[in-house]
């Protein structure tokens, strides 16, 4: 199957394994989703990921284990909420001023800068801007 944007892909899948209870992700990987997943694993919104190579195809295979809160018939996600910004039809950019705040800090948006792939805190850190990825809460 085709996919024209694989990060739109990636964000979907992780949204429809939470809404379905599951605990593990697998997508195929690129360097680009492999720095979301870190990112994901650092700020605390996945327990972990790891890459391993495809049984039957070539492609390497980026699974990603999702963190949930609570006991077992009560639990929670710790992913409230993806959404992608930055689309291959329309392109977000921002500068080092114009980087956007989710939901007042209690989320964090992803930048791809030219000093790699960062949340946004990091990006306003380093005074870079760059392509806003999307946004996690």
């Amino acid at each position: 199957m085709s996919v024209n944007d694989p990060i739109a892909d990636m964000l979907t899948r992780i949204r429809n394994a939470i809404l379905a209870g599951h605990s593990l992700v697998a997508l195929p990987s690129s360097k680009l989703k492999v720095a979301i997943a870190k990112i994901l694993q650092e700020e605390g919104y996945i327990s972990n990921y790891e890459v391993v190579d495809g049984k039957s195809t070539g492609q390497r295979i980026l699974r990603i284990h999702l963190k949930y809160v609570g006991e077992r018939r009560n639990r929670k996600p710790v992913i409230t909420g993806l959404e992608r910004v930055s689309r291959p039809g329309r392109r977000v950019y921002a500068g080092k001023k114009e980087i956007p705040w989710v939901l007042s800090g209690i989320g964090i948006a992803i930048l791809s800068t030219p000093k790699g792939v960062m949340t946004g805190k990091r990006a306003r850190q380093l005074g870079v801007g760059g392509e806003v990825i999307c946004k996690v809460w």
